[in-house]
């Protein structure tokens, strides 16, 4: 059992439901999944930048990532229907924990300047995007390696009924908001 998911089931879980006034303790949200997507737009002329999109997200992830296709053809993107343009992966269970820990606690203070995320990013249901620039603040990606920058959509699927659950969970999880 991972650190941050004895920790939920041990603090978080009890003090939502007491906060929130549970009845049960399986109302209380918890995270689904987080599903991790980087779009390669330069896959089109150059096909092996996806290659090495695909390496660094199973290297980041740990988990090997599907290739994304293009629904439907844009002209002006130079773009058909069925071309490779990016790949995502999602993680459930003990390798979320493991990545959402390594989020929190490595890569998201290797951020230049960071000043925390946007607490605005919810959905309305309770779910949770972060938009990362540049895949260098995480640890497994060699700097000396990197032949271009890329950025990536972190997307963290929760259980919770309201953005204000959902926050109050990714908070207590360690999630550094910014003050607004």
């Amino acid at each position: 059992m991972n650190r941050l998911q004895k920790r939920y089931s041990e603090e978080i879980r009890p003090s939502l439901v007491e906060k929130f006034d549970y009845s049960t303790p399986m109302q209380a949200p918890k995270i689904e999944k987080i599903v991790v997507n980087m779009g390669v737009g330069d896959a089109v002329e150059n096909p092996k930048a996806l290659d090495e999109a695909v390496t660094e997200l199973s290297l980041i992830t740990g988990q090997k990532p599907v290739v994304i296709k293009a629904k439907r053809s844009v002209a002006g993107f130079k773009l058909r229907q069925g071309m490779a343009i990016g790949c995502k992966v999602t993680l459930r269970s003990q390798r979320m924990y493991e990545f959402l820990d390594k989020l929190i606690n490595i890569s998201l203070p290797r951020v230049r300047d960071f000043q925390g995320v946007s607490p605005k990013s919810f959905d309305g249901r309770g779910n949770y995007t972060l938009g990362i620039k540049e895949q260098l603040i995480f640890p497994e990606i060699d700097y000396d390696k990197v032949t271009r920058v890329r950025g990536m959509d972190i997307a963290v699927v929760t259980t919770a009924q309201s953005d204000v659950e959902a926050k109050e969970l990714l908070q207590q999880f360690g999630m550094p908001f910014s003050r607004q």
